[in-house]
């Protein structure tokens, strides 16, 4: 009996009119959808989350224009097998593509090899990366490509995917199935749709044995899947969830917790400089000012993260991550900069007040730029009050010290200094 492959491969759309989703890019009139017609496409890189396309665009690409289709792994490919491609694709008469899952895992010269070939169009990079390729793709690359950012997949879209699935399975398996919930399947999902498909081919083949008529209920979903985490885990579909884990773990001060998770992720093969960074924005976003140590300690766990890597980095995440989920908690900035580029939005480009504004030529200065500042430094505890929001928000409270002995100290510094003004 020939075994099928998983249901999200035998759904894989051929055409853009099949594939859903990514309408920014791909629906009609989109940027990528006309480059695609006109045959005319860049080098590029898919930035987004799992399941939500990435691969599928490239094949669709690489079908609607019949060129050469290259596909490389960047956890099992090296500098070797570029150069494999590049020279074949340099003995075809049509340009060829070169599709590089999970890029952001090629080293500088695995990344470097493959310079001279995109720069004289011998093959068209199409590279897919769930990372921010800013930071993992080497800068002479990303600037001979185009960089389209894919969406987490919405609820209308992930539904139209699930009627899909669920008209297939009925047909290839001559059965019902009947939907009763559907919460819990897009709850586990997250916006992938290979989360989507796997978790409702599991549950099918769960009672197809016993049952023609298949109720999918919310219970139903979540007994089957929580039978079915390792499959899962093997996969490595359940990596956005662990680094979920690893964060909250942290943020909510349990250092075992999150010393487990990131032994989770380490025994699985996760980039180090994943953890590394997610640690860092976590020690700004979550501790902040309650213990800026937090962040000095972060930056250094990245940079020696990378001087080191593994199996030794291992000591310097857990040192870290013991660290920071002892550590005093605050999410003030973070709420401050939210609240703050809210009212940027809400409120528009206010005017800088005239006494603070640059005034480097003598008109400006002669119409009112930088008069009646006050430089603070020839004041008394270098401090002297003044006003620099526009006057339209002036008194606005954008940061919001919270209790613990670090900003304790600062809202009592700011209270002395702003008396009333900002209610500190």
């Amino acid at each position: 009996m020939t075994t099928l492959p998983p249901l999200a491969e035998q759904l894989r759309p051929k055409t853009l009119d099949e594939f859903i989703g990514q309408e920014h890019i791909v629906g009609k009139k989109a940027i990528l959808r006309k480059a695609i017609e006109s045959g005319n496409i860049p080098s590029m890189i898919f930035w987004g989350p799992p399941g939500v396309g990435k691969t599928t665009l490239a094949f669709i690409i690489a079908e609607q224009l019949h060129y050469p289709f290259y596909t490389l792994s960047a956890i099992s490919s090296g500098v070797k097998d570029v150069r494999e491609v590049i020279s074949k694709a340099q003995s075809c008469e049509n340009n060829s593509i070169l599709f590089i899952d999970e890029i952001h895992r090629f080293n500088k010269a695995q990344q470097d090899s493959l310079l001279g070939a995109v720069e004289r169009g011998i093959v068209t990079l199409i590279g897919a990366t769930t990372e921010n390729p800013s930071f993992e793709v080497i800068s002479p690359l990303l600037s001979r490509c185009q960089v389209y950012i894919l969406k987490e997949l919405n609820k209308t879209e992930l539904l139209k995917i699930l009627s899909i699935a669920q008209s297939h399975l009925e047909k290839q398996k001559n059965i019902t199935i009947k939907i009763v919930e559907n919460e819990a399947l897009l709850r586990i999902s997250g916006g992938d749709a290979r989360k989507l498909l796997n978790a409702l081919e599991l549950i099918v083949h769960s009672e197809i044995k016993t049952n023609k008529i298949i109720s999918v209920t919310n219970d139903k979903t979540l007994d089957v899947i929580q039978e079915n985490l390792a499959i899962y885990d093997k996969s490595g579909e359940m990596h956005y969830d662990v680094i979920s884990a690893f964060i909250k773990s942290i943020r909510g001060s349990d250092p075992n917790a999150a010393v487990y998770w990131l032994a989770r992720m380490i025994e699985a093969g996760e980039d180090p400089k994943f953890i590394a960074r997610r640690i860092l924005i976590l020690a700004s976003e979550d501790i902040g000012n309650a213990n800026p140590n937090a962040l000095l300690l972060a930056q250094t766990c990245f940079d020696a993260v990378n001087v080191i890597g593994y199996p030794e980095c291992r000591i310097i995440l857990s040192q870290t991550v013991i660290y920071l989920a002892s550590s005093p908690k605050s999410n003030a900035s973070y709420v401050a900069i939210d609240d703050a580029q809210q009212l940027v939005r809400k409120t528009g480009n206010l005017s800088v007040p005239l006494h603070i504004r640059n005034a480097p030529t003598r008109l400006m200065k002669d119409i009112g730029y930088g008069k009646n500042y006050k430089y603070a430094h020839n004041y008394e505890n270098n401090f002297i009050e003044q006003e620099f929001l526009p006057e339209k928000i002036r008194g606005t409270k954008f940061y919001e010290p919270q209790k613990n002995k670090k900003e304790n100290e600062l809202r009592a510094r700011l209270k002395f200094f702003w008396k009333n003004k900002y209610n500190y």
